[in-house]
């Protein structure tokens, strides 16, 4: 007779030998593989998101005149004036385009569209005004991936419109209006960006700052206009105030200088314009004092 509980048991033991090696053999196999290693995290984008005004501020394209942002507040002053990177702008006399390089960047992304209104052009135009917009025109076209295709116009006492009638969202003055006003332009400034703004568009004005208690000169020889002179001019064109902002004010400002507001950073005139430059003049004084105090006005078309 078979000792069936013996085999039984045999069995059971044998199982267990044969498990316990499986599960030993399985084991070492498992840790023979080699682990699948996590797939690796994208990058953390430096600097601010491409497309955004942040973006269009920091851009190393700038390095040069990012310096004077301690001054002129691009950021904050933009913002102010309520831009928008969808928006049609106008920047009337943008010069050497210290400011075009950050708009026109920003606008192309957001498929916005910049517009210069230059110095006027023609057989009676200043030369060295006439060597700058060829200047402008030629570095804001040649990067067309960066600064998009701007628009180019011309402003002056004979220009025509600087952009269809009713089809921009904001002009920008940016310490431009006391040379209007020696040219006998000023008036035509208001008028023509007002034609050029669509209902509810905004003109932003920055401009040297003339004491209230002070006369204003006609033609602001000295650079500064009074901010109660900018409000009437706008007024008599037709705008809206919307708001003042303090954001470019200069408290040490004392507005006396020898040769105008251009004795101050970033001219620094040393003798009276289109005279030598005298080495003798001491400028520390001025340097201490930066650039000049500036009102920043906010008007709107009426809807």
């Amino acid at each position: 007779m078979v000792d069936l509980s013996a085999t039984s048991h045999g069995l059971s033991r044998r199982f267990l030998l044969t498990g316990a090696t499986g599960l030993a053999l399985t084991g070492l196999a498992a840790c023979g593989r080699k682990k699948e290693a996590a797939p690796e995290a994208p990058p953390a984008p430096s600097g601010p998101p491409e497309g955004s005004l942040e973006w269009a501020v920091a851009g190393p394209w700038r390095a040069q005149d990012r310096p004077r942002d301690a001054f002129r507040h691009p950021m904050e002053t933009l913002r102010f004036f309520g831009l928008q990177p969808s928006m049609t702008v106008v920047e009337f006399w943008p010069g050497s385009g210290w400011y075009t390089e950050i708009l026109a960047p920003y606008l192309a992304r957001g498929k916005g569209s910049y517009i210069a209104a230059l110095f006027p052009e023609g057989p009676a135009a200043d030369p060295a005004q006439t060597a700058l917009n060829a200047a402008f025109q030629t570095r804001f076209s040649a990067d067309k991936k960066l600064y998009g295709e701007p628009q180019f116009t011309t402003f002056g006492a004979a220009s025509g419109p600087v952009a269809p009638a009713g089809t921009v969202d904001l002009c920008l003055f940016m310490r431009t209006l006391h040379g209007w006003m020696a040219a006998g332009i000023a008036e035509k400034a208001f008028a023509d960006a007002f034609a050029a703004l669509k209902p509810g568009g905004v003109l932003g004005v920055v401009q040297h700052r003339l004491a209230p208690e002070e006369d204003q000169d006609p033609v602001a020889a000295n650079g500064y206009v009074q901010e109660a002179f900018v409000k009437q001019l706008a007024a008599e064109a037709g705008f809206v105030f919307v708001a003042a902002s303090e954001i470019n004010a200069n408290e040490k400002d004392t507005k006396d200088h020898p040769f105008g507001v251009d004795t101050l950073p970033p001219m620094r005139l040393t003798a009276p314009q289109g005279q030598p430059a005298d080495p003798t003049f001491d400028r520390s004084k001025f340097e201490a004092i930066g650039e000049s105090d500036r009102m920043t006005l906010k008007f709107r078309k009426p809807e």
